[in-house]
């Protein structure tokens, strides 16, 4: 139910704070590097300079509404396999290839570098997520395929994933753990395009295979993208229909695909290109309304809404390490 009064705090709130006891218990492990072969990969440009970043900081009083949803099950964390997470942001993806960090705890964007994938002419990045090492996966746009990216330098391998598979072709894309790691999943939330093609629902790639297992093929969000959680959670940013505003942040189930729960994002527009990422406790929608990216926080322990910044380029993807600060 939509409206301006703030509601009691709900087990979907609440459940997102539990984390953040559970992820203090843990410790990190060494810092390791992405792929040993990257230095071998040939045709990457070097990394630039800082992405235009202008700070915003102001307070979005948006309407939105908080369903309940019901805690999961209590999961041991584990960070045996974790690289250094003080150096693990999120990373996010341009229309153009541009590979950048964003560092949630400045607002900043930094170039690494125009990414060069063995793809054909005019294919361009569709999606992105970051697996559990920092290491980046991105789908590309028409050839429907999914190569790897390093975090570190831009270096791009293909990946053996097969496009297509039970007809999804585009999709948003996140991992989490299975039941806390050090074993993850890699989700994907199928999305038709404009002409009807593609599987809609939500499906899961095995990053050792790279086959696609469909979990539900009844959609339950719409042009989704996806990030997880330490502990094993999925969420979705997304909208319903085919109208971009309002958007919503809802938990999904990882063997249904159903939405646990959801908030409302009344004043948050997905626009021409939208992605997602969970960071410090806090979500982070990248959203452009009228081609320019605004960076929006949603932080679920007080419920605030928040413009953190804003930059000239398209943002078509976004992704963080399940090591990265979870509180």
């Amino acid at each position: 139910m939509r409206g301006s009064q703030q509601p009691p705090q709900p087990a979907f709130l609440a459940t997102l704070r539990r984390v953040t006891f559970l992820l203090m218990l843990a410790a990190c492990g060494a810092r390791s590097g992405l792929f040993a072969d990257e230095a071998t990969t040939t045709g990457i440009a070097d990394a630039g300079t800082d992405a235009a970043t202008v700070i915003d900081g102001g307070t979005i009083d948006d309407g939105g509404s908080t369903l309940d949803v019901a805690p999961p099950t209590d999961v041991t964390v584990s960070r045996t396999d974790c690289p250094d997470a003080d150096a693990l942001l999120i990373y996010t993806m341009t229309d153009t290839n541009e590979l950048q960090s964003f560092d949630p705890a400045t607002g900043q964007f930094r170039l690494i570098s125009r990414i060069a994938c063995p793809t054909t002419a005019g294919d361009t990045p569709f999606s992105m997520a970051v697996d559990r090492r920092g290491v980046a996966y991105v789908l590309f746009n028409q050839s429907h395929r999914i190569f790897r990216v390093s975090t570190a330098t831009g270096a791009c391998i293909a990946t053996s994933f097969a496009p297509n598979q039970h007809n999804f072709q585009h999709f948003g894309m996140g991992f989490a753990t299975n039941a806390g790691g050090p074993s993850e999943t890699l989700y994907v939330a199928g999305d038709e395009d404009d002409n009807g093609a593609g599987a809609n629902g939500l499906a899961s790639i095995d990053p050792t295979t790279f086959q696609l297992s469909v979990i539900s093929s009844v959609p339950s969000v719409s042009s989704a993208e996806l990030t997880g959680t330490g502990d094993g959670r999925l969420f979705g940013f997304y909208r319903k229909g085919t109208a971009s505003i309002p958007s919503y942040i809802g938990q999904l189930d990882t063997t249904t695909g159903a939405v646990l729960g959801e908030r409302t994002f009344a004043t948050v527009d997905q626009g021409s290109g939208w992605a997602f990422a969970y960071w410090g406790g806090d979500f982070y929608m990248f959203h452009a309304p009228d081609r320019t990216t605004r960076v929006t926080r949603w932080r679920p322990d007080d419920d605030t809404v928040t413009q953190v910044a804003t930059t000239p380029l398209e943002i078509v993807g976004a992704g963080v390490s399940t090591c990265a600060p979870q509180e």
